[in-house]
């Protein structure tokens, strides 16, 4: 009977230590995009938000100005100022500013951030943001690593509009000289063409996808009063503010809505954006 009690012991502190090691471990996580995500500083915000109740997440990012996915895996990074970048295609040997990034550490969690426009572009999708998908998920060597595909929104162009590249913009081997998205005449058409192109891609890649672009669609029908955006796509202080409660929900299973945390923008808002983005 001793000996059952003592080995029933043993499994117990052996589980309470293992559970200890799982809530102590830091989950790395990696933003992969551009101004989209960084403006208004979001990721060090999002880090500050789980600071509150997870303090072992650690946030870090890979963004640059105007930069595609494809870039952060085939681009050189000449110069730089405030506002731009100037880039060079990586030669035989050399790796990226991301592809060393990416061997930094075993990430647990990496957000990928597209521009919009080419998700809406069908050739684009396929021969620039499918491939970059599969270059970055080829380069982790984590298999438990999670995947989010960062759900962008709709600009605040005037209706009707369509997006179009060249082909030396897309692939040269395509037979057309340019590729365009559908005609959008109306923002819920529009964010429905987002939902579907980043649902595809997500399905076919095994990513999770976020809500950003829907809670800005919520903002922008149900709360006009708010304004989300800094120029015709960039979000403002309030716009990084609320994708920064978005992640923090994916991440931590927590609602945001219970954090005490405001930032720098006014509590009422606040804590209105955090309830939208629950």
């Amino acid at each position: 009977m001793k000996k059952i009690l003592l080995i029933l012991l043993i499994l117990v502190s052996v589980n309470c230590k293992s559970q200890d090691i799982k809530a102590t471990e830091k989950i790395n996580v990696l933003f992969i995009g551009n101004s989209l995500t960084y403006y208004h500083d979001m990721p060090e915000t999002l880090q500050k938000m789980v600071n509150e109740t997870n303090s072992n997440f650690n946030i870090e990012h890979s963004t640059f100005p105007g930069m595609p996915l494809y870039g952060h895996l085939n681009d050189i990074i000449e110069s730089r100022t405030e506002n731009g970048i100037n880039t060079r295609q990586k030669k035989e040997g050399e790796k990226t500013e991301t592809e060393i990034k990416l061997s930094e550490k075993d990430w647990d969690i990496l957000i990928l951030q597209e521009g919009t426009v080419r998700l809406l572009i069908p050739e684009a999708k396929e021969y620039k943001v499918e491939t970059a998908i599969a270059g970055i998920k080829n380069r982790i060597s984590n298999k438990d690593c999670k995947f989010i595909l960062f759900k962008t929104w709709p600009s605040k162009e005037e209706y009707p509009k369509q997006y179009c590249y060249s082909k030396s913009s897309i692939n040269h081997s395509l037979e057309n000289d340019k590729y365009c998205s559908p005609e959008i005449k109306s923002l819920e058409q529009e964010i429905e063409l987002i939902n579907e192109s980043y649902d595809s891609v997500a399905e076919k890649y095994g990513l999770i996808t976020s809500e950003n672009g829907n809670k800005v669609y919520e903002i922008l029908t149900e709360y006009p009063n708010i304004n989300v955006y800094e120029d015709n796509i960039h979000p403002n202080k309030y716009g990084a503010f609320l994708n920064a409660c978005v992640f923090y929900q994916m991440l931590t299973n927590k609602k945001a809505s219970k954090l005490k945390f405001v930032g720098e923008i006014e509590p009422t808002i606040a804590e209105l954006l955090k309830n939208i983005s629950e």
